[in-house]
């Protein structure tokens, strides 16, 4: 598929979102040709953790799942202190039912949690008590590792934004087998023999 043919990716922006843990993600599906358009609570500005301020390209009521390659929710102070984001929860709900993916990281898993939508897939956060606070019924299920992919939705605590975009570039294609390992290998363990195997596939 065609950069001129993809949907673009919809990367929800709310304020304190955690501007480390999606910047892999959407740098490398920018490059790969996937239009990265923000979402936000409505279309006024917000601000991150570090203070950066973001003019959201739509508000979460104009997106639907039809429309759209992916909904990335990072991860926000205000998942824990307030039910404001709990409508992109239910968005992410949504675009699953829909069969479009979902990826969300650190605080959006505990979102999830709360949603339900972690209850019957393998998933991670930073810790299993923390998603445990939510009351979810989904403990079960909770896997102590980087990122977890399961039936389109990736999941991944607030220490793991490269293996985070590890499992999005795998989930929609970007990079597969050695050279998605060789992108890991660069970027998460600054291992240089990993750049020969990309720069050989082109995917520099």
């Amino acid at each position: 598929m065609n950069s001129t043919t993809r949907k673009p990716v919809r990367l929800a922006v709310y304020d304190t979102l955690a501007d480390w843990e999606t910047g892999h993600t959407t740098a490398h599906l920018a490059r790969a040709g996937y239009e990265i358009r923000t979402v936000g609570p409505t279309t006024a500005a917000v601000t991150s953790i570090g203070g950066l301020r973001i003019q959201p390209d739509a508000a979460l009521n104009d997106v639907r799942p039809e429309d759209s390659s992916l909904l990335i929710l990072p991860g926000a102070d205000l998942w824990d202190t307030t039910d404001d984001l709990a409508p992109f929860a239910r968005t992410a709900r949504a675009f699953l039912d829909a069969g479009v993916p979902v990826a969300a990281i650190c605080g959006a898993t505990a979102g999830l949690a709360r949603e339900g939508l972690l209850d019957d897939r393998d998933h991670t956060s930073a810790v299993s008590f923390y998603l445990a606070a939510t009351g979810y019924q989904g403990g079960g299920r909770y896997l102590d590792t980087d990122a977890v992919t399961d039936r389109g939705l990736v999941t991944a605590g607030p220490t793991e934004p490269v293996a985070f975009a590890r499992e999005v570039l795998r989930l929609l294609g970007v990079y597969e087998g050695e050279v998605l390992d060789a992108w890991y290998r660069l970027f998460h363990d600054s291992d240089a023999g990993a750049y020969v195997v990309l720069e050989k596939a082109g995917a520099l």
